[in-house]
């Protein structure tokens, strides 16, 4: 058991020298670890298999240099590097700069779970002291939040939710939790309301606590996550509704504008008009203008004012910055 162990540590020692310097001959790999040079070829050997393109160049003066794999391989990183990566993660998962990013939360879930206790402190530590302006489509979710709803629908437990309304109200439930979706919005979290018997969705900014009971719990006939969500999205009635034309066909649009934000109709083979609820008229501005296309405002006049007087402000703001 010992010489596994050994031979585990090596080959990390092995990967970490590799990845320091463009090349390394067999003998200088040797002596930094203190082996034969046939235990090197060997230990490259086994690297290979797990993945990792080690190339080599024949003769006395060759060597063994880093190069890209066959499939992604186990990683070496030292405290600094793995906290990078986790601090990486987790703005990318918050700000949606991804568009889908349950990729992000997902490696940032597994990496968590492995970081060391000292580095796991300083993730909680920078948690504790960095704030982030909300974005203008809703509130910020605190940090680490997103990580723990993600950590309760892996564990498949019973959990103690409280959770504030849209009239500030809190109550304190169990839910049977199942995924986390995101609209390209705000992040929900999907789970079995346990006293109603209902699947419901949970806005994740307006989760304010969660604690595992222990419970485990069997998932019968679960629905699906991104319907759920797009329908109770569709049930909400806001105070204010744009109507906007793109001039895109409606799977274009729908690219642009997801429909649990907008209800589409097609306006010929080019074009489409979609409906926006928001709570006002600037929200709806900063949305439409932050889609990045041209587009033509409806209805209604309101909002159509905001978003000319938001893009003359733009255009003013760039003059005087060019002049100075």
């Amino acid at each position: 058991m010992a010489d596994v162990i050994s031979a585990s540590a090596r080959l990390l020692r092995l990967v970490s020298l590799l990845s320091t310097r463009p090349a390394w001959t067999c003998r200088e790999l040797g002596e930094r670890l203190a082996v034969t040079d046939r235990t090197v070829r060997r230990d490259i050997a086994r690297l290979r298999e797990l993945g990792y393109g080690i190339e080599s160049d024949p003769g006395p003066w060759g060597g063994y240099r880093l190069g890209g794999g066959t499939r992604m391989p186990p990683l070496v990183l030292d405290d600094e590097e793995a906290l990078a990566v986790a601090v990486a993660l987790r703005e990318v998962a918050l700000s949606g700069v991804l568009g889908g990013d349950q990729a992000a939360l997902s490696a940032l879930l597994k990496l968590r779970q492995v970081l060391p206790p000292r580095v796991a402190d300083r993730l909680e530590d920078m948690n504790a002291t960095v704030v982030h302006t909300p974005r203008s489509q809703g509130r910020q979710i605190p940090p680490g939040m997103l990580l723990d709803l993600a950590t309760a629908c892996r564990r498949g437990e019973r959990t103690r939710l409280s959770y504030r309304d849209h009239a500030g109200n809190t109550t304190v439930r169990d839910v049977d939790p199942y995924r986390l979706v995101h609209t390209g919005l705000r992040w929900y979290f999907v789970a079995r309301d346990v006293a109603r018997d209902q699947w419901r969705t949970f806005r994740a900014d307006r989760v304010a606590r969660i604690q595992s009971t222990g419970h485990p719990v069997e998932l019968g006939d679960p629905p699906d996550p991104a319907l759920l969500v797009s329908r109770g999205i569709a049930a909400v009635v806001y105070p204010l509704y744009v109507t906007i034309r793109l001039p895109h066909p409606m799977d274009r649009a729908l690219r642009l504008i997801p429909p649990t934000i907008g209800t589409h109709h097609p306006d010929g083979p080019d074009a489409t008009i979609v409906e926006i609820g928001g709570n006002d008229e600037d929200q709806l501005a900063t949305y439409l203008l932050g889609l990045g296309t041209t587009l033509r405002v409806l209805s209604p006049d309101g909002v159509r004012d905001a978003v000319l007087r938001r893009a003359r402000n733009l255009v003013e703001d760039n003059e005087h910055a060019g002049s100075r």
